[in-house]
């Protein structure tokens, strides 16, 4: 190896450039290689940073996180410390799971770790009284969690998190009060702390934690009808998940509960819910909800409503044409996205669709058009210019992209056959 290749990891690392870090390993570098200004291995600087994509490619690359440093800890611990959950994920190491003292220490590290409030702890440790400064970490699929920084330190709020994480992939059963209590100290069914919560239990498919979330749903806090209705739809997701889904129909529990439900919040959950079934119950409740004051709300009623994909009841398809033309772009959007698998032939919905291709959003925009191409509507081709440049976000290659191209190879063949 290159001598001069242990001070490009560092620098590297430090610049938080993981593509680079990549490289240099794959040419030789030593993963744990040490940052002269520590001592420390240079995976703890990454930690240290608060940066995932370096800290993953270190450990990937052969970065031990369970080395013993001359304090007494491990590059683990110290990610465990920090509180992003993302970031223990990255560098934990599955040996770490095998039963042995090393597990159990993770383990009372991390449950002594949540229960620590991280403003507190950093106006303890900088003997600042704060306020300290937090900005929202998010990933793509929405969920976020807090960083808070005070005096040069920072920490993360996701100790709780990483906590639920390690729990369910050892497989220990932690009561359902005990997650309900960790979710409820992050009350935002986004946050991490949340989110793991309602996981861990969803995962579990079985009646006891559905009797559980089942009661909680008839509780008078909103709060708690909205965790119980998490859990009941995580629940309904995973047994989908399965060969042989055996909870679907359960669904149908809480056709009641939609029915009553006044807290926007928890009915746009339940709805969410009701979507993994059909029938006359949802859409009784779908065209219910036609008109409701929210727009999440208004999203849902296509995926309830009772047909199929190449038909709808009449009061089903003036729903959709109605919402199709709704004043919230959301609605629109997922309306859109829903007609681009309805197989219907109406007329009507032909000419919304057209409608559509002038939408302010270019994904409903190419939606539209892809709606059109799939019931080979031939005014797909003239409309595809409509969808214009491709913003920030938009694959070329995405099937909605390249439904026009589709159709017209379908009309090729079906002429060059007859």
């Amino acid at each position: 190896m290159d001598t001069g290749e242990p001070d490009r990891l560092v620098e590297a690392v430090r610049r938080g450039d993981a593509g680079r870090v990549r490289e240099l390993l794959q040419a030789g570098a030593d993963p744990d290689t040490a940052d002269g200004s520590t001592g420390l291995p240079v995976l703890c600087r990454a930690i240290a940073a608060d940066d995932e994509p370096v800290a993953e490619a270190l450990v990937q690359g052969g970065a031990d996180p369970l080395r013993r440093l001359p304090d007494g800890t491990t590059p683990l611990l110290r990610a465990m410390d920090g509180g992003s959950p993302r970031l223990a994920r990255a560098v934990f190491p599955d040996i770490a799971l095998r039963p042995g003292p090393a597990r159990e220490e993770l383990l009372d590290h991390a449950r002594r770790l949540a229960g620590i409030d991280p403003e507190a702890e950093l106006r303890r440790r900088t003997g600042l009284p704060g306020p300290a400064g937090r900005t929202r970490q998010q990933d793509d699929i929405g969920c976020w969690y807090e960083r808070l920084t005070l005096g040069g330190l920072t920490l993360c709020d996701g100790h709780a998190a990483f906590l639920t994480a390690l729990e369910a992939r050892l497989r220990l059963r932690t009561p359902f009060a005990e997650l309900l209590a960790r979710a409820l100290t992050r009350p935002d069914r986004h946050h991490e702390v949340w989110t793991e919560s309602m996981l861990a239990l969803g995962a579990r498919l079985d009646d006891e934690t559905w009797s559980e979330a089942t009661r909680l749903g008839r509780d008078p806090d909103p709060l708690l009808r909205l965790f119980a209705a998490d859990v009941l739809l995580s629940t309904i997701v995973a047994d989908a998940q399965r060969r042989e889904p055996t909870l679907q129909d359960r669904a149908r529990e809480f056709v009641p509960w939609a029915e009553r439900e006044r807290d926007t919040e928890v009915l746009d959950v339940l709805l969410d819910l009701l979507t993994w079934m059909r029938g006359p119950e949802t859409d009784a409740i779908g065209l219910a909800h036609v008109t409701h004051p929210d727009p999440r709300i208004r999203s849902h009623v296509p995926e309830l409503l009772d047909g199929d994909e190449d038909a709808l009841r009449p009061e089903g398809l003036a729903a959709v044409l109605t919402l199709a033309r709704d004043p919230d772009p959301d609605v629109r959007d997922r309306v859109c996205f829903w007609l681009s698998h309805y197989r219907g032939r109406e007329p009507e919905t032909g000419n919304v669709l057209v409608e559509l291709t002038h939408d302010e959003r270019q994904r409903t925009r190419a939606y539209a058009v892809a709606a059109l191409a799939h019931r080979d509507d031939p005014r797909c081709v003239e409309l595809e210019h409509r969808i214009g440049p491709l913003e920030p976000g938009m694959d070329a290659e995405s099937l909605p992209l390249l439904a026009v191209w589709y159709h017209q190879r379908r009309g090729k063949e079906q002429k060059d056959d007859g």
